[in-house]
């Protein structure tokens, strides 16, 4: 080894000791005659002092050191001077009295610095990720990576789970995204595809008899360029036989509760983990991934004496719509830009508009003691200081706060308060960044209907079990079944998603029919998984639960690309390799492949 130490590892216990470092220049300064440097590796930072007097020919060469040089030096461990100990380093106590140096490597001058935490823009970065990895926060949201992954295998290999890789280069099936598909040289015009989720390999591993499965699976997905997505990226796979719902959140409940205890202790974690189903999520929270840091629940107040004798409502409620409120604390003092910015929120879900009604006064003030002139909004002159009690006791609202309100369609008008629940909590500063609240939302749709295709198709995947005890519905209302999918949700983001599936031939191909497959067709694509499905399949279930975003919600960062090595960028490129690139034509030869026309963009 060219150390004998790392640098973050000393400490005043280590005075006296004669050692040898290695790493990377991360600040040099020159103050009265000595040169002090900051050595850093991966372990942390290191202060060395160079002393003319007592050896000059090493100072001349400190004085050459730049950024990110890469330096060997010998010296010994010596207690810092009294009064200049750094508090925020873990050596702050010691410094490292130089004898010797050697240069390993020079550096040409970083495009941004590496030793401060300086706002850098994202596509540089990407551009030179082997750079911004030497940042103490890449390296720190890397660290936690690899220990979030260590923990997952060592705990699930106490439950005696099998760790199993599944192929890479698969059968294409397309199931809701596209897949990357790749070339078979050897079969020319045909084509392996990778794999988008190990979905269908892993049921044939329960059909196999394993019964608990599991991976640390690459995932692949050519969807839409969308923000916050990766066209490849990581999740934990797994798959159990003889289970049902209960067994896979208790399992799931226990790894995450394990999980933060054991790797993100300062961060508080609500429990026991919540069960909500699909209806209920959308109902009281206008999401099926809600963020249960902050309550502002919707309340339907459709039924509220008097709104239906305003023009604005009747009709919303002759049509069979909804009216609901959600309640913004303290909102009475938004200010008109606000309540714009308020309103083109749920518009752009699809809501005609948002009626707002500031109840203004003192906080310290009773609901009752409200007058009419306490109230302002638009509609003021149609609204009666009784309507608006009746509403704010119904929403729990107090003097202060601001009622928001939307009529419409059920659909509408839960996704459009949902996502302005969502922006509340953002702009009132609601969620907690040090809190984790987990829930599982379960009973998802069976099917929902495709304009495009007019057609019905799976929600999730065609795999999944429906209720059986609601198979009478198929022909009379498919869109009233449920599923028996589950997803499991941390402050507002789907962190897993799962099911038990469909283990009986005879069920499996009577769903892909219903949603539009032949006989041939199921055969062609699905063959390999309907034949094991005739050989004694057992019931079974599994999760799939996203890497990239539990680490970054345990990191508190808000973009994944924050968590990953060597991210793409949002149109799916590769900045620093610049992929995806063109190939030589012998290449594309080779496959039998040739390129028509290339279109830039």
């Amino acid at each position: 080894m060219l150390r004998t130490h790392n640098c973050g590892e000393l400490d005043s216990a280590s005075v006296g000791e004669e050692v040898t470092l290695a790493g990377w220049v991360n600040r040099r300064r020159d103050h009265g005659g000595l040169i002090f440097l900051d050595l850093r590796d991966r372990s942390g930072i290191v202060q060395v002092t160079f002393d003319p007097d007592k050896n000059e020919a090493i100072y001349s060469l400190a004085e050459e050191l730049r950024s990110e040089w890469v330096v060997k030096i010998e010296g010994t461990v010596s207690s810092r001077p009294e009064g200049t100990n750094n508090p925020n380093i873990s050596s702050g106590e010691i410094e490292i009295h130089a004898q010797k140096l050697e240069v390993l490597n020079k550096s040409l001058n970083p495009p941004f610095y590496i030793n401060e935490e300086s706002d850098v823009d994202e596509s540089l970065r990407l551009e030179y990720r082997y750079l911004d990895l030497r940042r103490d926060r890449m390296y720190s949201n890397i660290l936690l990576r690899h220990n979030v992954v260590k923990f997952i295998r060592d705990f699930l290999d106490d439950q005696n789970f099998l760790e199993i890789e599944t192929p890479i280069l698969i059968k294409s099936t397309p199931e809701g995204a596209r897949d990357y598909l790749v070339p078979s040289r050897v079969y020319p015009g045909h084509f392996f595809a990778l794999p988008q989720s190990p979905q269908q390999l892993k049921q044939l591993l329960m059909i196999g008899g394993i019964e608990k499965y599991f991976q640390i699976a690459r995932c692949f997905r050519d969807e839409d360029l969308r923000a916050d997505r990766q066209p490849e990226f990581t999740q934990l796979d797994l798959e159990i036989s003889f289970v049902e719902e209960a067994d896979i959140f208790e399992l799931v409940e226990e790894l995450f509760t394990n999980l933060v205890s054991e790797i993100t202790p300062e961060l508080k974690l609500a429990g026991p983990f919540p069960i909500l189903t699909y209806e209920e999520s959308m109902d009281r929270f206008g999401s099926d991934k809600p963020d249960l840091r902050f309550s502002m629940e919707l309340t339907d107040i459709t039924d509220t004496n008097g709104l239906s004798q305003m023009d604005v409502f009747r009709s919303v409620i002759d049509e069979n719509g909804i009216i609901k409120a959600i309640v913004a604390p303290g909102g009475s003092k938004f200010s008109r830009r606000d309540i714009t910015e308020l309103t083109e929120v749920v518009r752009s879900r699809g809501a005609k508009g948002l009626l707002t009604v500031a109840i203004e006064g003192d906080a310290q003030t009773s609901l009752s003691d409200v007058k009419m002139e306490d109230i302002k909004s638009p509609l003021s002159k149609y609204l009666t200081v009784g309507l608006v009690k009746d509403i704010a006791a119904k929403v729990d609202a107090r003097v202060g706060d601001m009622l928001l309100i939307v009529a419409g369609e059920r659909s509408i008008v839960d996704e459009s308060l949902g996502e302005l629940r969502s922006f509340l909590g953002d702009k009132l500063e609601m969620k907690d960044p040090n809190k984790l609240n987990f829930a599982f939302i379960t009973e998802f749709p069976l099917f929902q209907w495709s304009k495009e295709r007019e057609q019905w198709e799976s929600t999730h995947h065609p795999f999944t079990s429906p209720k059986l005890e609601e198979m009478h519905l198929l022909d009379e209302s498919p869109g009233d079944m449920k599923s028996r999918a589950y997803d499991c949700v941390l402050n507002g983001y789907e962190i897993a998603s799962g099911s038990i599936r469909i283990h009986e031939r005879g069920l499996q191909e009577n769903l892909l029919r219903f949603i539009g497959y032949s006989q041939e067709e199921m055969e062609d694509r699905f063959g390999h998984l309907l034949n094991a499905l005739s050989y004694g399949a057992p019931p079974h279930g599994g999760i799939a639960a996203g890497i990239d975003r539990l680490v970054a919600v345990l990191a508190g960062e808000p973009n994944i690309r924050e968590v990953i090595p060597f991210p793409k960028t949002q149109t799916s490129q590769d900045l620093l390799t610049k992929a995806p690139s063109l190939v030589d034509v012998q290449q594309l030869q080779d496959i039998g492949l040739s390129i028509n026309e290339i279109v830039e963009e």
